[in-house]
């Protein structure tokens, strides 16, 4: 896999965002491969499509591309909030790719796909209004909250400027698609937290009184559950079964 942006492409282009985007998308054009089925190419649609950037021809995902310079950061500036918000409402939002470069040499430092069914509306930000003054008086867009998806909704192709398995991208994806079988998005957003506080124990083995420690932040995110510690219970459960991770002995689990 090349990391370096093929700046001579667009050297006839004045505008730096135009460039940005012609390289990026013709780096992701040439070298990505598609997480979920494993095609060597996915292909790109035509320019000024409303919901995605690419797709694949095999298995029908579809893909948007959002590139940021120097650092991934903790936020990615998104689109129209009503719009984005709509679509996971519907559920027909696509994957997100984040391609992070260094603008010095043009080499990727970053790029990673956080699957669709990591989005909920918990983590859409809502921007503020333009200005009354601007071309757009009243548009509201969003950012998306990276810090707000699990580590295991975020999948490197290329973590600091190292390339990952095919087989380790691969398998990320296919660990958490059950995800994509709950329609709820409220049910989505309990395993979605659940997942996260999980991994913010930072280890392998955890029993659930440490997951209860967590309880008065989930409160605070599911102010109308009024049985928090069930609830802990209940998720840990499922995301056994769906193999996520397992029970140990009573009161202990083993992330898989």
């Amino acid at each position: 896999m090349n990391l370096t942006l093929e700046y001579k492409l667009a050297k006839n282009y004045a505008s730096q965002s135009q460039k940005i985007r012609i390289l990026t998308e013709q780096w992701v054009d040439k070298q990505i491969f598609c997480p979920n089925c494993g095609q060597l190419k996915i292909d790109k649609y035509e320019n000024n499509r409303p919901v995605a950037d690419f797709f694949c021809s095999n298995c029908k995902e579809e893909y948007e591309l959002k590139s940021k310079k120097d650092t991934v950061g903790n936020k990615i500036l998104n689109g129209c909030y009503k719009t984005m918000i709509d679509r996971l409402q519907e559920n027909n939002n696509p994957n997100f790719f984040i391609l992070n470069y260094n603008l010095k040499n043009y080499d990727i430092l970053n790029f990673l796909v956080i699957p669709k069914h990591f989005f909920i509306p918990e983590i859409i930000e809502k921007r503020q209004p333009l200005h009354v003054t601007a071309r757009r008086a009243g548009w509201i867009g969003c950012n998306i909250l990276l810090q707000s998806i699990p580590e295991s909704g975020r999948i490197f192709f290329i973590k600091n400027h190292h390339i990952k398995p095919k087989n380790d991208v691969l398998e990320n994806w296919k660990r958490t698609l059950f995800l994509r079988k709950e329609k709820d998005i409220s049910t989505k957003g309990w395993l979605i937290d659940i997942m996260r506080y999980i991994e913010r124990l930072n280890k392998k083995e955890f029993t659930l009184n440490e997951v209860y420690k967590y309880e008065k932040e989930l409160e605070i995110l599911h102010p109308n559950n009024r049985h928090i510690k069930d609830k802990i219970r209940q998720q840990l459960q499922f995301l056994r079964d769906k193999g996520y991770l397992e029970f140990t002995n009573r009161g202990n689990y083993r992330l898989i």
